[in-house]
């Protein structure tokens, strides 16, 4: 899959993405408030590029009007896209992380609200391209990112 950009709220993986270990990372401010059945999400870019703003509960099924049929579907198809690649400053260059889990489990997201800046920019995105199907959330998974071959442009 292709990661537009990666934003990070941690200083470490700001500085570090790209040099020591794959994927450049820009800066974030991140707030999140999550009590088990509810979830508020905002995010705002350092150079204000990008902001998104997700509220949701969960739920026991995804929306009618999914283009999945099922949540274990949704799972699977999410699953095998696992493998990211993202661009790099110098675009000359993809940096390609792997997501590893010791178990894959997803569960629906009932969205109340959701909005993000790069997705409502019609300059990328005409009217009408992009619609939001659904979301899923993974909570206390055990993960690690692996990197992958990096693709030369």
């Amino acid at each position: 899959m292709y990661i537009a950009r990666r934003d990070t709220g941690s200083l470490i993986n700001h500085l570090a993405g790209g040099r020591l270990f794959p994927g450049e990372h820009q800066r974030a401010t991140f707030r999140v408030n999550d009590d088990g059945e509810r979830i508020a999400l905002h995010m705002r870019s350092a150079d204000r590029r990008v902001e998104v703003d997700v509220l949701g509960r969960t739920a026991d099924r995804l929306p009618d009007d999914s283009v999945f049929e099922t949540t274990g579907a949704a799972s699977v198809f999410f699953e095998s896209g696992s493998l990211g690649y993202s661009a790099t400053a110098s675009g000359r260059r993809l940096d390609g992380l792997v997501l590893k889990t010791e178990s894959w489990t997803v569960s629906p997201l009932a969205i109340e609200r959701a909005q993000s800046s790069y997705f409502a920019d019609e300059t990328l995105f005409p009217a009408g391209s992009v619609r939001f199907d659904c979301a899923l959330i993974m909570r206390d998974v055990a993960h690690e990112w692996e990197s992958a071959a990096d693709m030369y442009l």
